[in-house]
């Protein structure tokens, strides 16, 4: 029988002495994890990571000697699989370094405490954001129940469903998502017809460049939204951050609004705020996507969408990082579809054909009817 520790060990990588002793403070609190090891700098983390055998790793973006996306780097090159949780400051280059760090294979990110005034108030902040993505990147086996082996993977409506028009796709991700919107999306061809509305966890900035990061591998065109832009084919827009995404029909015309109301299930942007709203415009004409992540946002916006006869669907337990916000869609008898990730580009794309070929066959019913 083996002696090791059956807590979640966690090596901490950080240049800053006091960024290690807050987050060892923060892990240290929970009585499942335990601190694996130190090091302060990439360097010292790899030549750390036999010794300590970590089920974790949290990675600074900026430290001397080997920062955290070269770390990242060698460790993926390495072959070494662990999660890894990159710590980020707010700022543009933090941003843009957490995206460049998420395309390279990091599992997610949480942010510096900034501004908050005092140590104790840091470790709280540190011990909200890092100790439940930790639990969520590193969930034990849990026996499953003979009810619970196979999800749900169509509805009854599906079929029917499929025979709609799609006027718009909407898209909710979170932990994982980034990589996974990068997966699905340029996938998406550059004369699909409806316009796509992304919610993706993130803070204000960073959405900025995971736009810019997925403009870059899309054949659709991809733009951060903001307030009152007309809604059209051949876009797709990504929430900013720290703002819900809401459509409006406005004298016959839908726009994007962008607001500041209150944040929902903690996040905003929300995944239900922008589901809710695109069923009430578009009513049945939704494809919606819900991809891996932490929680159920989404979850009650996916009711209103089923309610409406919308399409929904989410990405399997297999391939999500966490499968937080689909499991809970799934499970709740919501979905049409359940899909490994590699296959929703692609059942995508045979909604649209399968689409333009009735669109196709109206119109020769109608020109033969004259």
């Amino acid at each position: 029988m083996s002696g090791r520790s059956q807590k979640t060990r966690v090596l901490i990588v950080d240049d800053s002495v006091v960024m290690r002793r807050l987050l060892s403070e923060a892990v240290a609190s929970d009585p499942d994890l335990e601190v694996a090891g130190y090091a302060a700098n990439g360097q010292i983390a790899l030549a750390l990571m036999d010794q300590v055998a970590p089920d974790i790793m949290t990675l600074d973006v900026e430290m001397p000697v080997m920062n955290g996306l070269v770390t990242l780097e060698a460790m993926r090159a390495a072959g070494r699989r662990l999660p890894v949780i990159m710590v980020s400051t707010l700022t543009e280059r933090g941003a843009e370094a957490t995206i460049d760090s998420l395309a390279l294979g990091a599992s997610d990110y949480i942010a510096k405490p900034s501004g908050l005034g005092n140590y104790s108030a840091a470790r709280d902040h540190l011990s909200q954001s890092l100790l439940p993505k930790i639990k969520a990147l590193c969930r034990r086996p849990i026996p499953k129940q003979p009810a619970e082996l196979s999800p749900v993977l169509s509805c009854p409506a599906s079929e029917r469903r499929r025979l709609v028009p799609i006027e718009v796709l909407a898209v909710g991700s979170s932990t994982g998502g980034p990589n996974a919107l990068a997966q699905v999306l340029p996938a998406i061809p550059g004369d699909f017809s409806a316009p796509v509305l992304i919610v993706q966890h993130m803070p204000a900035t960073f959405t900025r460049f995971l736009a810019q990061r997925l403009n870059s591998l899309c054949q659709l065109t991809v733009e951060e939204a903001e307030d009152g832009s007309l809604l059209q084919p051949g876009h797709m827009w990504v929430a900013p951050g720290g703002r819900h995404l809401i459509v409006s029909r406005d004298e016959g015309q839908v726009r994007l609004r962008v607001t500041g109301d209150p944040p929902e299930n903690s996040c905003r942007p929300s995944v239900d705020v922008l589901f809710r709203s695109v069923a009430e415009v578009f009513g049945s004409r939704v494809l919606a996507l819900v991809l891996t992540g932490m929680g159920q946002d989404g979850l009650r916006g996916c009711e209103r969408l089923a309610g409406a006869g919308a399409e929904i669907v989410v990405q399997d337990e297999a391939t999500s990082v966490v499968w937080g916000m689909p499991g809970f869609v799934a499970r709740g008898g919501l979905a049409d579809a359940v899909l490994p990730l590699p296959e929703i580009a692609e059942y995508i794309v045979r909604r649209e054909a399968a689409r333009r070929s009735l669109t196709s066959r109206s119109m020769r019913w109608a020109a033969g009817a004259r």
